[in-house]
């Protein structure tokens, strides 16, 4: 076979190990930069300088136009959320459908796309978009793979082609294993490839559309790359005879469900250590059927790569009712603290904190106490005593709702916001749901802050490792947690969720005061502060405050931002995603000084980001690559680079 590196006229030395190091550095390879989840690239070429020459050089739409001019009954989202993947000089990515994609960097040309299991409309319906897919190679050998509906697929990288002999014919399934209560399986995330396996997560139903305490497991997996046979299953919820579970009381662990890893994962390829986000368990807003700490969900875990042998844990939230699932994959970096190297692994969490550990052992870099919460008024629910709260860095976001916390940018405004408030519970995070009432002396819920949206989100952050600096977007998007009864011929649940609504304020705008939105910079180093900056502009320009000439307040939509060595580059989230407020979304895209958060340049696209930028070079050129769409803009990657 020659190497994949040879095809398409793209000249190359070696392939896998034998990469020089500037080709390496040239490429994006993995979903994050590499498999630390960084974020960050080493080019320099774009720089302060000459950003404010960047232009707009390719578009690729997410669908094929011709495709879906000749399938006229098709119907696609534009929120597209995927980031390519470049090597080797081809970009790689799933378009709209789910499908892989190999596409000419220097064009945004298509140069094949990945086959749907059924021909036509059917075949192409079957399947929604994932975040990206995942490359590994080793020799003359290379693979792309990639998860679609309740399949793994392992394509070849200069053809998009299965490979028969992965698997059964080209393909696994995904839902065989997972139990009879697995009546599908989904999951939008990325794969990681560590050495020879390939890992993937699951997105099994946690929250109000699982109707019963019950529940299909949101098992992780990892399989050879070469035959797709499977090497080993972490069940993040405990099976009998195995750790953890006499963190479930009677037993919970034999029916509840989830845990799932929906987001991204990250590893450590020197130490063969694969790292787990995991979320909530079913259901995520009443844990009265399964009291006790509840591990291994809403937590980190450790595995090792060639096993899955758990080599340690620490769980960010205990008995989870606030749907505080670990939404971004953790962050591995090497920080000097005190005079000390440390390999740390940084998890971004909804809540707004980053626990910085010791990624070998899972002890904390600085200390983690556990404080006292407020307990549930929920018959039959427990709540945890205590949760943990990082002593540094301090949280990158609003936490908790107070009425100093409410917008006061008039005094008519800040009267209805108080009218609003006295309709609900509120108190400091970690207050937990309340039942729902309409009568004298009850309220609508609780409201939360951070929302279950976050704080963090899934687009997590990027670690600079010249620097240390760890820089994390954010948005601060109250959320209503409120419960009622659960009807016994709907569900075996004593409670479930209620509305799950983001909470508006008064005139459609924001209930608490701004930023709605921004970017933060903790430097690793100390575990301090460096700099905060508002990201979007938010609802300034609404009738009730326009005549007030505020300045950007920042938007409650999830963002997305990049480091390279010499820039750091952001998003502005767009309104097409689900639960945020009126006028939250953007469509900037900019470029940041690193040190100060200073907008060096910025870039008025047609709607906002949906997916997280990532950058190359080819041929010369350095290129910056993220998706846009929005309900009035058709989904499309956008390449920048300058003339």
């Amino acid at each position: 076979m020659k190497s994949f590196l040879t095809f398409l006229g793209v000249t190359a030395l070696a392939v896998s190990i034998g990469f020089t190091q500037s080709r390496t550095n040239s490429e994006w390879r993995y979903y994050s930069g590499d498999n630390r989840s960084t974020k960050y690239s080493p080019l320099d070429q774009i720089n302060k300088d000459n950003v404010t020459k960047l232009k707009v050089i390719w578009r690729h739409p997410q669908v094929d136009p011709s495709l879906l001019a000749a399938n006229p009954s098709l119907r696609i989202s534009n929120r597209y959320m995927a980031t390519p993947i470049m090597v080797g000089g081809v970009l790689f990515i799933t378009n709209g459908f789910g499908l892989a994609e190999g596409i000419d960097p220097a064009t945004g040309k298509t140069l094949w796309t990945q086959k749907p299991l059924v021909a036509g409309p059917d075949g192409l319906n079957a399947g929604t978009a994932t975040k990206g897919v995942a490359y590994w190679s080793q020799g003359n050998e290379a693979r792309i793979l990639t998860v679609r509906q309740q399949y793994l697929f392992a394509l070849d990288p200069k053809t998009g082609e299965a490979y028969k002999d992965f698997g059964d014919g080209g393909k696994v399934d995904l839902k065989a294993g997972l139990g009879p209560l697995a009546t599908s399986y989904r999951w939008s995330g990325v794969p990681l490839v560590v050495r020879d396996v390939v890992v993937v997560g699951a997105s099994m139903l946690e929250q109000d559309s699982a109707p019963q305490k019950e529940g299909a497991p949101g098992d992780v997996r990892a399989y050879d790359v070469r035959t797709g046979k499977l090497r080993w299953t972490f069940h993040v919820i405990p099976r009998e005879g195995e750790p953890g579970t006499e963190t479930w009381e009677n037993n919970a662990w034999s029916y509840t469900g989830a845990g799932n890893v929906w987001s991204m994962m990250s590893a450590d390829e020197d130490l063969g250590y694969v790292y787990l986000p995991t979320t909530g368990a079913t259901n995520d807003m009443y844990g009265g059927h399964r009291l006790g700490n509840d591990l291994y969900s809403s937590s980190i875990v450790c595995l090792d790569a060639a096993t899955g042998k758990r080599l340690w844990y620490f769980q960010t939230v205990h008995h989870d009712l606030f749907d505080y699932d670990n939404p971004a994959a953790p962050i591995l970096v090497d920080i000097n603290v005190g005079g000390r190297p440390i390999k740390a692994v940084a998890q971004i969490t909804k809540q707004g904190f980053v626990f910085v550990l010791d990624r070998v052992t899972g002890q904390p870099v600085w200390p983690i106490e556990e404080r006292p919460v407020s307990q549930s008024t929920v018959p039959g629910e427990m709540a945890s005593v205590t949760q943990p709260y990082p002593t540094k860095p301090p949280a990158f976001d609003r936490q908790g709702v107070t009425i100093d916390d409410l917008i006061d940018f008039t005094p008519e405004l800040r009267a209805e916001a108080l009218n609003i408030i006295e309709q609900y519970r509120i108190g400091p995070m970690f207050t937990p749901p309340s039942v729902r009432g309409d009568g004298p002396g009850t309220t609508k819920g609780t409201i939360q802050l951070p929302g279950s949206t976050g704080g963090g989100s899934w687009t997590g952050g990027a670690f600079d490792p010249e620097s240390g600096m760890l820089y994390i977007p954010s948005r601060t998007n109250p959320f209503v947690a409120d419960l009622v009864a659960g009807k016994p011929e709907e569900t075996d649940l004593r409670y479930r969720a209620g509305t799950r609504a983001i909470i508006q304020g008064p005139k459609g705008l924001p209930l608490v005061k701004p930023p709605y939105g921004r970017i933060t910079a903790i430097d690793l180093k100390s575990g301090d502060l460096a700099w905060m900056v508002p990201n979007g502009d938010g609802p300034r320009n609404n009738p009730a405050i326009k005549a007030l000439n505020l300045g950007p307040l920042g938007g409650a939509v999830p963002s997305s931002v990049m480091a390279t060595k010499t820039l750091l580059f952001a998003t502005e989230g767009d309104q097409i995603t689900p639960r945020t407020p009126p006028d939250a979304g953007g469509k900037k895209f900019k470029a940041l000084d690193k040190a100060t958060g200073k907008t060096l340049w910025e870039i008025a696209l047609e709607a906002g980001a949906n997916g997280a930028p990532m950058t190359y070079l080819f041929n010369g050129k350095q290129y910056v690559v993220f998706a846009i769409g929005s309900q009035n803009h058709g989904a499309e990657l956008v390449a920048l680079a300058l003339p």
